[in-house]
């Protein structure tokens, strides 16, 4: 009698078993192998498209500080020893890649002009006396520097005969000039350019 009752427990036990397992399947519902690929909404790539965008903004100085002038007047003295050796070589090209383009094209006339005339321009550099940083200003998208330069040279141009017609051989010359460089604001070519000599 025993052994009837354990049986028929085994049996209710399975039938209550069975009958879970349907409820659970008709709430669930069952994996057919065609549903789509579960995504995590929070996933990396998801999560990039609510990040704000920053844009790199260059940083617009409103002056220099004095380590900047130190390198700038380095940079200055350089550009202006080169510019005054190639505008008495004549040298285009060299002078092209230091002045901007109405700088450039008023240099030019003069050598062309010197050219056709049969003129020749000699010049001795000696050195600097003084170099001083006058003005850093921002107009629009420029940046522009002002330079005292007070240098000594010799300067004698020739004729055709190879006459001197202007300065002497054996005098050196003190100059004092004013240059305005300048740089686009935008522009990643750390090169300033020579943008106006200034008259005082």
């Amino acid at each position: 009698m025993s052994n009837n009752f354990g049986f028929i427990d085994i049996i209710l036990l399975a039938m209550i078993a069975g009958f879970i397992i349907l409820r659970l399947r008709n709430i669930l519902g069952k994996k057919t192998g065609h549903e789509g690929k579960i995504t995590d909404v929070f996933n990396e790539k998801n999560y990039n498209q609510f990040k704000p965008e920053v844009k790199n903004k260059p940083f617009v100085k409103d002056r220099l500080e004095d380590g900047e002038k130190k390198q700038f007047l380095k940079g200055a003295e350089i550009a202006y020893e080169s510019i005054l050796t190639s505008f008495a070589k004549g040298e285009k090209e060299k002078l092209k890649k230091l002045l901007t383009k109405d700088v450039f094209s008023n240099f030019e006339q003069a050598i062309d002009h010197r050219n056709k005339e049969n003129i020749k321009s000699e010049l001795t550099f000696i050195g600097f006396k003084e170099t001083k940083f006058e003005k850093f200003e921002k107009v629009k998208e420029e940046f522009f520097s002002t330079v005292k330069i007070v240098c000594e040279i010799i300067s004698v141009k020739k004729n055709k005969n190879k006459v001197i017609i202007e300065g002497d051989p054996n005098k050196i010359q003190t100059v004092t000039d004013y240059w305005k460089f300048s740089k686009n604001i935008s522009s990643k070519d750390p090169n300033w350019f020579l943008a106006e000599i200034i008259s005082k």
